[in-house]
Order: C-alpha cells, then sequence, then structure tokens
C-alpha cells in the first residue's frame, strides 16, 4: 500500500533564490557606485571599502561565534547593508566613523534579531541615524563633487539644507531655489551624501529592479506620488515658504530610499495596498518633517517610523491566499 507523505512548506518552489535576488539589488547600485566615486573622487571608494568590508567581517564574525550558525556573508545581504550605508554618508566620513555605523547596522538592527529575514528596521538606515545622531559634525559637513581628478571640493549645504538656513534669515523659496537648476539635480547634485549624486543613475538601477520583478514598485510610486502631490498642496498655499514638488523629488536622499530602502522585502508590507499605505505614510512623514522639523531631510526618519507599523499593516491588509480568486 503506497503512503501519503506530507512535507513542510514551501510546496512551490522557484529558480529565485535569497543570493539571486541580493545579487540584483547589487548590480542595480553599480551605476549609482559609479557616479559617487566619479564624482566625489578616491576618497568615496575608501568609504564604501570600508563599509562594505565591516559589514561582511562582522556578520560573519556574530555568526560563526556568537550565534554559532553557518556564515550568511555569501548571499550578499551583508554587502547592499554595507554599500547603503556609504551611500547615505558624506564622502568625507572617517574610517572609524563608517566602522562605527557599520557596527550598529549589522550588530544590533539586524543580528541581534537573528539576522536576514528577521530584522524589525532596514539596517543601513538605523546606522545612518545613529551616526547622524551621534556624529553630527561628520554627518553634516558636506561638499560639493570634486570629481575623480578635480580640484578641491569646496564646502557647503546641501540643497535642502540651505533652503531650510535661507527661510531662517527670512529669505522667500524662489529666490533661494533659483540657484539650482533641475538638470543639475537629475545628473549630479550639489552636494550631499554619496547617493545622492545622480538621481538618473538611482532610477535606471530602479528600473532593472522592476525589469527583473525584485522589487514592490508600488511602493515606490506611491512614496513619490505623495511627496509630489503634498509639497504641490503646500507649494500652492504659499510658494515664498515651501519649496515645489519637482525640488523635493529631486533633492536629498528621496530617491535612494524610495527605490532602495523603503522596498526592502523584510521591513515593507507583504500585501500591495499595505505597500500603498506604507509608501504614503513615508511620502507624508518626509515632507513633515522636511517643512516643519529640525533636520533639513525627513526621508531615514520616515522609512524607520514606517518600519515600526509594517506588523500592523501586515495584519489590516491581508494578502490574497494562494488559489483563491
Amino acid at each position: 500500500m503506497s503512503k501519503l507523505l506530507v512535507s513542510p512548506s514551501p510546496h512551490i518552489h522557484s529558480k529565485d533564490s535569497t543570493k539571486s535576488l541580493m545579487l540584483d539589488v547589487v548590480i542595480a547600485l553599480i551605476p549609482a557606485v559609479i557616479c559617487s566615486v566619479i564624482f566625489y573622487g578616491w576618497q568615496e571608494l575608501l568609504v564604501l571599502g570600508v563599509s562594505v568590508a565591516s559589514c561582511m567581517l562582522l556578520e560573519w564574525a556574530i555568526t560563526k561565534y556568537m550565534l554559532k550558525k553557518p556564515s550568511t556573508i555569501g548571499d550578499f545581504s551583508a554587502v547592499i547593508t554595507g554599500i547603503l550605508l556609504a551611500l547615505n554618508l558624506p564622502y568625507t566620513t572617517p574610517w572609524w566613523v563608517v566602522f562605527t555605523g557599520a557596527v550598529v547596522a549589522i550588530g544590533v538592527a539586524k543580528m541581534t534579531f537573528g539576522g536576514i529575514g528577521q530584522n524589525i528596521w532596514n539596517p543601513a538606515l538605523v546606522g545612518r541615524v545613529f551616526l547622524l545622531v551621534s556624529f553630527p559634525t561628520y554627518m553634516t559637513s558636506w561638499s560639493a563633487p570634486k570629481g575623480l581628478f578635480g580640484a578641491d571640493a569646496v564646502s557647503g549645504a546641501t540643497p535642502l539644507g540651505a533652503i531650510q538656513e535661507g527661510i531662517m534669515r527670512g529669505a522667500s523659496v524662489q529666490d533661494l531655489t533659483s540657484a539650482y537648476n533641475y538638470k543639475d539635480m537629475l545628473f549630479a547634485n550639489l552636494g550631499g551624501s554619496a547617493g545622492e549624486v545622480c538621481a538618473l543613475a538611482l532610477l535606471l538601477g530602479f528600473v532593472y529592479l522592476c525589469c527583473r520583478k525584485v522589487v514592490k514598485p508600488w511602493i515606490t510610486l506611491s512614496i513619490f506620488a505623495t511627496v509630489a502631490i503634498t509639497s504641490l498642496i503646500f507649494w500652492s498655499i504659499d510658494p515664498s515658504r515651501f519649496t515645489d514638488p519637482a525640488f523635493n523629488l529631486l533633492t536629498g536622499g528621496l530617491i535612494l530610499g524610495a527605490c532602495f530602502m523603503a522596498t526592502d522585502y523584510v521591513t515593507s508590507p507583504m500585501s500591495v495596498w499595505g505597500g500603498v499605505v506604507f509608501g504614503v505614510g513615508i511620502g507624508f512623514l518626509t515632507m513633515m518633517i522636511r517643512y516643519f522639523g529640525s533636520y533639513p531631510e525627513g526621508v531615514s526618519f520616515a522609512i524607520l517610523i514606517m518600519n515600526s507599523v509594517v506588523p500592523l499593516l501586515n495584519m489590516w491588509f491581508k494578502q490574497k491566499k494562494f488559489g483563491r480568486k
């Protein structure tokens, strides 16, 4: 008599694996990495190297000596954390500050919860926010891109920081934004973290991820739409105080956060409508922090806040069960 064998899930398999998905994200980040090195020089390459190497070494050490589990650095998740952390930092960040950020990102935000697939918040953003609070001098010392073989960099505020400082002095937004060209913002930002240097490179990477069906595009699109609509409302009410939608979409870390960090599988909702609400929350919080907060940028804080809401969104918005119409 034949026996009925019941095996544990999953019962449906796919050619995709954690390693292949993470590798696709690494490939999508390559244009932004290349642009950051071209615009910011060899010092940015050092920041990238220290960040990636630190994240991989720390994950290997924690997995081997503390968790007593097989190494997981081969799945490229630590590499992605290292790249994203580096792209969220100024290229002038000292190596020991970069290493400290890696310790927090991997040791606290990721491995404390058990490693990949179990963390609540995006590890790279936790590391970035920790450094911003702990080392504000290093994290807010911006320099304009100097090029791979260019002249000495010129220190100055980011476009968002310059707007905030100008408004505090009583200047109008129209006068402050006249110094910035939207075409330059699309191809090369005028200062900021390495991941802000070229919006086009980040968008190309996002398109690649969408074509490979790696990310959930509705999250990113809902963030962009919310930022555009919210800023349009405030800008229409008082254009002398509030910046316009194009400025908010192209400046700061919005594109990097919306395309590569808000779409993280582990820290984003599983359902479509949950993802839409998640993206709307990120976009709205970002604009509230930019317009009314003490920090000129709010993407990192907005994503981390909404990461905390994901369990509720997964409970409220159920994904359609397989086989159900």
